[in-house]
Parts: structure tokens; C-alpha cells; sequence
């Protein structure tokens, strides 16, 4: 195959960040890296692309007219009826609700087209210009200075994980410097259970594991990921001792 084509290559090497670029492609592709510097400013753009995930969302107010029409979709039934009670019984049976929901879409719709940026990430918004990542579950962790130094992503119903550290230092250097018997693990926070660890770090490079079950079942509730200091070989818990710490988002 020729690698030529602009188009093929920056596909390549999005799959490659992402670690959905396995066997023999990926060798092949981290061959072709080594010999041509527009490869590797290709994989250089998507890292700092995904990179774009580790920064914080500033604050928005949300409009009046989306808060009702939040309410129009998530109010219980019950008070949905003792609401519509009040009007005419020949106005209640369709009329009302479809009336409700058409709102709270044409609101949604218009704040999504004024302001794309509240609803999708930097990448979605690239996707909507044309180009194109897998749906995967993807997180970059940052140190304690703000820096971006751990990749993890997992494609949507994959049974992956790819973790790929972050330019050319080493986690082991990590201030303080990681001790003989301690090791770097991976742990998930859900928004409403308890932590559960996802696996060891590498100090450096990439590294793909198999994850017990699909990445959709594990990570769908998770908000934050965390790498932690951990002495023991099977920790039920994090240590305090966080060292990277990150969001986990949902491209898609």
C-alpha cells in the first residue's frame, strides 16, 4: 500500500492515538512514523486534538426556555396529569403534550445550533466538519501541574483498553519517584458506586489489555478516572495518594 493519500493517513494515525489501530497495522504504521516526518505530524495534531478533553469546561447559565423543557421531558407522570388537569379535557389528550415536546425540541435544537460547543467536545465538533473517530470511551489524566500525560481509550462495545503515555518522560519519574515495590493503577470512578481498578499503568510507550467485559458495561457510568501509588498486587480501594487524575468522556 502507498501511503499518499493525506485523507488515509490522518485516519491512520487518529486510530493510532485512540489505540483502535491493532497487529499488524500498528506495526506498520509506527514502521512508517519512523521515516516520514508527515506521519508523525499527523499522530502530533490528533494527540494535541484529544489532548482538548483534559481542559476545563467553563460554566454556562442554561436559558429558562431549556430548563422547561427539561422539565417537560423529566417531570413523573403523575405531576405531568395534575398539571394538564387544569385545562379542558378536549385539550388534554395529544394537543398539550405533543405542544410540550415540540418546545423543549425546537429549544434544544436552536441552543445546539447557536452554541454547539455546550453540548460536544473539541473532537465532536471536528467530527461535524468532516472527520470521523470510532465511538470509544476516551480520558486523558493530568499530573499534579496541569499536564496531560496518560491516553486512555477503549472503543464502545470493545473488550480493550489502550493506555498510552503522554510525551517522552516516564511515569516512574514522577515526583516522588516511584518506590521499587509500588506500581501505578488505573481506577474508575462511577457517579453512583464504588471505585474499581482497570489495571496497571506502563511507565512509558502503549500498552493494550483485556478488559473482563465490554468497555459499554464497565465505563457507562464513570465520570473520572485516577491513577493511584498502590503497594499491593490486588488493592480493593485507591490509595490517597493520587499522582493523574481526569475525566472519562464519551466520543459519539
Amino acid at each position: 500500500m502507498r501511503y499518499t493519500d493525506t485523507r488515509l493517513l490522518d485516519a491512520l494515525a487518529s486510530a493510532y492515538v485512540l489505540g483502535t489501530l491493532a497487529g499488524g497495522a500498528r506495526r506498520r504504521f509506527e514502521r512508517l512514523q519512523r521515516d516520514r516526518a508527515d506521519v508523525r505530524a499527523h499522530v502530533a495534531q490528533w494527540e494535541q486534538r484529544l489532548g482538548q478533553l483534559a481542559l476545563p469546561v467553563p460554566a454556562r447559565q442554561p436559558s429558562a426556555e431549556l430548563w422547561r423543557a427539561i422539565a417537560a421531558r423529566t417531570r413523573p407522570v403523575g405531576a405531568r396529569e395534575t398539571a394538564s388537569s387544569r385545562w379542558p379535557a378536549w385539550l388534554r389528550p395529544a394537543g398539550f403534550g405533543f405542544g410540550g415536546l415540540a418546545a423543549g425540541v425546537i429549544a434544544a435544537s436552536a441552543l445546539f445550533l447557536s452554541a454547539p460547543g455546550l453540548f460536544l467536545s473539541s473532537d465532536q465538533l471536528a467530527m461535524r466538519s468532516g472527520e470521523r473517530l470510532p465511538q470509544s470511551y476516551v480520558g486523558v489524566l493530568n499530573d499534579a501541574q496541569g499536564q496531560g500525560r496518560l491516553l486512555v481509550s477503549s472503543l464502545r462495545h470493545g473488550k480493550t483498553l489502550t493506555l498510552k503515555v503522554l510525551g517522552t518522560a516516564p511515569l516512574t519519574g514522577l515526583a516522588p519517584a516511584l518506590a521499587a515495590d509500588e506500581r501505578l493503577v488505573l481506577w474508575a470512578l462511577p457517579a453512583d458506586g464504588a471505585p474499581f481498578a482497570i489495571g496497571t499503568v506502563p511507565a512509558g510507550g502503549t500498552q493494550v489489555s483485556t478488559l473482563p467485559d465490554t468497555s459499554e458495561k464497565l465505563l457507562l457510568k464513570v465520570s473520572r478516572l485516577v491513577v493511584t501509588r498502590e503497594r499491593t498486587a490486588t488493592p480493593s480501594a485507591p490509595s490517597a495518594d493520587v499522582v493523574l487524575s481526569g475525566s472519562c468522556a464519551k466520543l459519539w
